[in-house]
This record gives C-alpha cells, sequence and structure tokens, in this order.
C-alpha cells in the first residue's frame, strides 16, 4: 500500500503534462540547441536543489536508532535540549533564541497525528515543510494559540472530504487537519527559551511532543524499538556540502528517483516541459549519458554555472538598505521563483513564513564592505527605537559558511531578553568584535571570529512596518569612539 495514497495527485500532474505537451508540439529533445541545453539545465539544477538537500538532510537526521537531539527515527521528535555547540554543522544558519523540536515524517503508509501540550503562553512555532521546502502548515503562537491542540497530517487524497467531526475516528473534535503535499515532511519546532535558566521549562513542553500514527492513536505508548541505522548513508559531511559537491550525472539522476513519490507542484508544468527538452521526464529515471553530447555536456556544466549565478545573486535577491538584505515576500512559500529558493535552502534551509519571521542577513558595513574581524563594529538603537516584533528579537553572527563561531563567551547571538545596558541617552549599542569591550558593556558583546562573518537578525512574529518596508535594520559602523560614547 505504500505510497498508494500519493498516487492520484502524481497521475494528476503528469495528465496535465501531458496535455500541455500535446498542446505544445515541443521539439525532440535531440533538436535542443547548446544554448537552450545550457539554460534548461541550469534552471532544473536550481529546481531540483532544494529536494536533493531536504533528501540527503532527511536520511541523515533519521538514520539513528533513537531520537538524540536534532535526529530522531521517523516519525519521532528529536529535541535539542540544550543551545548547540560551537562545532555543530548539521544545519546552516542555526537560532540561538528557540529550542528546536525536529521531526521527519513518513506518510508513505498511514496519517499521523502531533499532540502539542499547553505551552502556557510561551511563543512557540511548528511549521510543517514538504520535500520542495514549501512551508504547508504553521501552527504555533501567532496563528492557532498556546493551548494544548491535535493535529492530523495526513496526505491530500486521504479522505478529502474529512474536515471536522474528527471525533467520529476517534480524535479530539477540534483536531487540525494538515493536507501534505509530499509523502515526506519536516517539522522544525521552535520553542522560545531565554538561556540556560530556561531550559527546564522548555524540555519540560518538548517532553508533551508526541507523534502516533493514526492507526495506534489511543493505544497505550510502548517503548519504542531501535530503529535500524543504514551504515551506507554518510552521517559525516554536512548535507549542504554532500550537495554542493555531487556530480551532475548522480544529481540529475538522484532528482529523477526523488520526484517518482514526491510530485511537483502544478504550477511548476511549464519548467517541466521545458526539462524534457534535456530528456528529462517526469516518473522516469534519467541517465545522463543516454542523452544527446549537447545535453551532456550542458548537465555537465549545470552545477558549476548555477552554483555561480547563486552566489551572484544572493547579496541581489532582496531589498537592500543599511546594508541588511531584507527578505519580505515568497519566503517559506516560493511559487516559481526557483532561484531564491534554491538560495535560501543553501544559505538556511528551513526558512519561515514571513508573518511568522523575518530574518534581515547583513554581509557588508556602513561602508559596503565585508564584515571582517579585523575591524571592530556597533550596531546602534535609538531610544524606543529597537526592532519591532510582536514576539521578540536577536542578531547572530555566523562565519563565512554559516556556521556559529567559537568565543570566550560561548555567545553566539544577543537577543531581546537579554539584560542590555543602554547610554545615558536611553540608545542601545550592540558591540560586534574579536575582543572585549570592556568588562561593564560585555552584556551587550556579540563575539566576533578574526576573520571573515555576516550577521542575521532575526524579527519573531515583526509588526507590519517590517513587511512594508518602513522599517530597517540601521547600519552596522566601524567603531569610532570608546564603548558606552554615543554614536549615531
Amino acid at each position: 500500500m505504500a505510497n498508494i495514497v500519493f498516487l492520484s495527485r502524481r497521475l494528476g500532474v503528469l495528465a496535465l503534462l501531458a496535455l500541455v505537451s500535446l498542446s505544445a508540439s515541443p521539439l525532440r529533445a535531440q533538436d535542443v540547441t547548446a544554448e537552450e541545453a545550457a539554460s534548461n539545465a541550469q534552471d532544473a539544477y536550481l529546481y531540483f536543489y532544494p529536494l536533493i538537500t531536504m533528501d540527503v538532510t532527511r536520511k541523515q537526521m533519521t538514520n539513528v536508532p533513537k531520537p538524540d537531539g536534532y535526529a530522531a527515527p521517523t516519525n519521532h521528535f528529536g529535541n535539542v535540549l540544550a543551545y548547540p555547540s560551537a562545532d555543530n554543522k548539521v544545519v546552516v544558519r542555526l537560532n540561538f533564541d528557540t529550542l528546536y523540536s525536529s521531526a521527519w515524517l513518513d506518510l508513505t503508509e498511514v496519517p499521523v497525528v502531533i499532540s502539542v501540550p499547553d505551552t502556557g503562553g510561551r511563543y512557540y512555532l511548528l511549521p510543517i515543510l514538504d520535500m520542495w521546502t514549501d512551508v504547508f502548515s504553521s501552527t504555533g503562537w501567532r496563528t492557532t494559540g498556546t493551548d494544548a491542540q491535535t493535529l492530523l497530517v495526513a496526505p491530500q487524497t486521504w479522505r478529502p472530504e474529512l474536515r471536522s467531526g474528527f471525533d467520529s475516528i476517534g480524535l479530539p473534535a477540534d483536531t487540525i487537519r494538515v493536507d501534505a503535499p509530499t509523502p515526506h515532511a519536516w517539522v522544525i519546532g521552535r520553542i522560545k527559551t531565554d538561556g540556560e535558566a530556561d531550559y527546564a521549562a522548555v524540555n519540560k513542553i518538548q517532553e508533551g511532543l508526541e507523534i502516533v500514527p493514526l492507526s495506534a492513536w489511543g493505544d497505550p505508548a510502548a517503548e519504542p524499538a531501535d530503529a535500524p541505522v543504514d551504515s551506507s548513508i554518510d552521517m559525516k559531511t554536512p548535507a549542504k556540502q554532500q550537495v554542493d559537491t555531487m556530480k551532475a550525472d548522480a544529481y540529475f539522476s538522484y532528482a529523477a528517483e526523488l520526484m517518482k513519490t514526491n510530485p511537483p507542484h502544478l504550477i511548476d508544468a511549464p519548467l517541466l516541459q521545458r526539462l524534457e527538452r534535456i530528456g528529462f521526464i517526469v516518473g522516469e529515471s534519467y541517465d545522463v549519458s543516454a542523452q544527446s553530447d549537447v545535453v551532456q555536456k550542458a548537465v555537465s556544466e549545470a552545477p558549476a554555472r548555477a552554483q555561480s549565478l547563486m552566489q551572484y545573486m544572493l547579496p541581489r535577491l532582496a531589498t537592500t538598505a543599511n546594508g541588511w538584505s531584507i527578505n519580505t515576500d515568497t519566503m517559506g512559500v516560493y511559487g516559481v521563483y526557483y532561484l531564491k529558493r534554491a538560495i535560501v535552502t543553501q544559505q538556511g534551509l528551513g526558512a519561515n513564513r514571513v508573518a511568522d519571521a523575518v530574518y534581515p542577513l547583513n554581509l557588508v558595513d556602513a561602508d559596503g564592505q565585508p564584515l571582517n574581524g579585523a575591524h571592530k563594529y556597533r550596531i546602534h538603537f535609538e531610544k524606543g527605537e529597537l526592532p519591532p516584533a510582536n514576539a521578540f528579537w536577536s542578531v547572530t553572527l555566523y562565519d563565512a559558511e554559516g556556521y556559529q563561531v567559537a568565543n570566550s563567551l560561548n555567545r553566539f547571538a544577543v537577543s531581546s531578553y537579554m539584560p542590555f545596558k543602554t547610554n545615558s541617552d536611553g540608545s542601545l549599542e550592540l558591540y560586534i568584535q574579536n575582543e572585549s569591550p570592556a568588562k561593564e558593556w560585555e552584556a551587550n558583546w556579540l563575539p566576533a571570529p578574526t576573520g571573515a562573518f555576516n550577521l542575521t537578525m532575526r524579527l519573531y512574529a515583526p509588526k507590519s512596518d517590517v513587511l512594508t518596508g518602513r522599517w530597517v535594520p540601521p547600519a552596522v559602523k566601524k567603531a569610532t569612539s570608546t564603548p558606552g560614547m554615543v554614536t549615531q
């Protein structure tokens, strides 16, 4: 019965593509020009990037006998009980404002039920991503409140008429149904955590998160047996590195196999028709060596071309103001913006919808120069002009690869819950530098490495001024005075 519930949707997509193909009367793949093949192969690489990254990440994170931090067997939560250490490289651009509870769902056999405990008003977010990295559900403080709740996560084609009256199948009547577009999905739970002293309270909430198959709902919970571990899976090389260094033939072949069970979105039909021009047919395996010389060359060059474009477009992808790159649209749900989706996957896998969080990214200072620990920097907030977030905000520092940096304070972020020291006029300055700004100002210090780095500001449940662009973060400026002196 595996994958049966997803079969009709995939066939529907293929039927649509067939109609498009018949109406367009496309040329054969063998007739494609070198220029067209290169363009199509590059766009195919970008299109596949999230799907492959998600699957490599899924394999790594579920290839454990029992829950262990971020990792857990399929359909089990892995709870991170403390902030990650400097050497944790499971996922890029981790946050240090919330503790994570992560779970990979497998819906090929049966829907699953997720139980969420009452968080007592504490902020939490429980987005669920499909294998294309689109957030198709966003339960939490902003949307559904903090009372206890039950989610039924099911394939779109499973009993589509069942939208209420869940007590008829033994679930609470107020259960929330969530339709999953792909047979695997990633739950990335985040619970607000105000430092080490808050761990115990948050860990108790994490213990209350539970996933059970619908068929086992209501049965006494048994201690799960150890899950099998696949020794062939590379557990040492970060998923991002595996994908970025994957050979073109393996990359395209991998994508073809994944798309047999992870259907494309209906709006992808025009791009999929272009992929047919390089011999790529949804639902079929892909052998690059069986294609024409023109197509083989285009595919072999696609990784370098696509990644070069991704790097070029990274600082140009969003609105730029005061040195910050700010995305307030098509985040978390990307539509046909495949380039943006690939870049976000590479730079920060697991991005939220903008209504839940906005993450301004800073790569340069006020003078347009890349951030580097050889300099001392400040971010100045006037009194009453802290980042406008309904929940909370933070600033996190990462190295050039997107990972946290070891430092003497073991501090990777500064957050709005912290007891900052303000200036005499009530303004606030954050000090971003390699060495301490002075003991009395260390509450405001975000330690930097000696080399290149970048910053991410996070605004949880951002206010409308953020979403409309009326507010932007202040520039990161090189320090020109001693700590405590008011700067502009």
